[in-house]
């Protein structure tokens, strides 16, 4: 009996506390705002209960557990849209990953499930629709993704990153919030300059262009720098920072650009405080959360949107920040024989690098989390909030 009763008590105790299903996921352009969201959410409350959901084998299922949150995967991948017999399985999986996080929802009884994109939203977020659980969206992007147009019906907020979503949303449910980024790329947690070129073993007293690819790379910039080695050379005033990714890693760290004393190539960059820090010029793909970390830091950046994207939505993002001034857009088709003259030019345009930096910081949000955790927390019960 009193066993059974010190159960009761602490599923009573445990059912006080605000439970948040975060689900996306994929790439670190949705993983890192969704861990930035349950950061802020557990700063607020910090007896939240927070679950993740993710798909397997993918990006979160190491970095959610690396920030300190649970997570279950899900059986689900995203559609091939060339000709694949990987295709026929699409159904299945989708059908699984519904049914697995009607199971994960059953048991975990989230007040709020949030969705910020990526394969494993879907299902999750069609599952919180069914079980009429409320549902908080967050779409990354100036291009909605198809998943949260279908699925905006049912929320009770979508908070986007960027202004004039109305077409694509309701917009009495239309919350302008910006992109989340992890605090660790605040300005106030950012190191000194002379700090952080010591980083790469590069000279504080010489101008520093960061070329970041992600962790999987990006080739025609990849490509860029291979071929314009004659530019590096006559510029030995100028530094790269070349974050090359794992998959051309091999190829650019054994090119005659890779080898040159004022290129510091890597395959991934762990602390990217230090890359922005040192970087008076960024190269760079224009994904949702790139332009974040650009515009709360106030960066001058090169854009080369990425062709390989639902939509073409890197270039619209691009476009966005193009139209106000705070970035350049090189195209990918003519990366790769345009980019380092464009790179060139511009890092001796001292005046043009601060006007774009100025306007770059003028569309940052630096307290989107914030606004994203009490976005979510309103469907929170009071009495569950209030706990401390």
């Amino acid at each position: 009996m009193q066993s059974r009763m010190s159960q009761q008590n602490k599923t009573k105790s445990e059912n006080s506390y605000p439970r948040i299903l975060i689900s996306g996921g994929g790439t670190g352009g949705h993983v890192f705002p969704a861990i930035a969201i349950a950061d802020a959410v557990k700063t607020s409350v910090p007896q939240a209960e927070i679950l993740f959901v993710g798909a397997q084998g993918k990006l979160e299922m190491q970095a959610v557990p690396k920030a300190g949150y649970p997570i279950k995967g899900l059986w689900i991948a995203g559609f091939d849209r060339s000709f694949s017999l990987r295709n026929l399985l699409f159904p299945f999986k989708v059908m699984n990953s519904v049914w697995e996080s009607l199971a994960i929802l059953y048991r975990f009884k989230p007040d709020v499930v949030v969705g910020v994109g990526g394969y494993a939203s879907g299902p999750a977020l069609f599952a919180a629709a069914l079980l009429n659980i409320p549902m908080v969206i967050q779409e990354q992007n100036s291009f909605a993704g198809v998943t949260n147009k279908i699925l905006a019906r049912f929320a009770r907020k979508i908070c986007v990153a960027f202004p004039d979503m109305e077409a694509v949303f309701p917009i009495n449910k239309l919350v302008l919030t910006g992109n989340p980024v992890r605090n660790t790329l605040y300005p106030s947690n950012l190191p000194a300059k002379n700090e952080a070129c010591a980083y790469f073993k590069l000279d504080a007293s010489k101008k520093v262009v960061f070329f970041a690819g992600g962790s999987m790379g990006a080739k025609t910039i990849n490509q860029a720098i291979i071929q314009g080695v004659e530019w590096i050379k006559s510029h030995p005033e100028i530094q790269i920072i070349w974050q090359c990714g794992k998959f051309y890693a091999k190829l650019c760290q054994e090119s005659e650009a890779g080898i040159l004393n004022q290129v510091s190539v890597m395959p991934f960059i762990d602390d990217m405080r230090m890359a922005y820090q040192a970087a008076d010029l960024v190269v760079c793909r224009a994904g949702a959360l790139t332009i974040a970390e650009l515009c709360l830091l106030g960066k001058p950046a090169i854009l080369v949107p990425s062709p390989n994207v639902a939509e073409d939505h890197q270039s619209k993002n691009a476009l966005s920040l193009q139209q106000n001034a705070a970035a350049i857009t090189v195209k990918d088709l003519d990366a790769v024989n345009n980019l380092l003259p464009e790179v060139y030019k511009l890092i001796d345009n001292v005046e043009c690098l601060e006007a774009l930096g100025r306007n770059a910081k003028r569309l940052g949000f630096p307290d989107a989390s914030e606004k994203l955790a009490e976005i979510i927390l309103q469907y929170v019960p009071m009495d569950k909030k209030n706990v401390r």
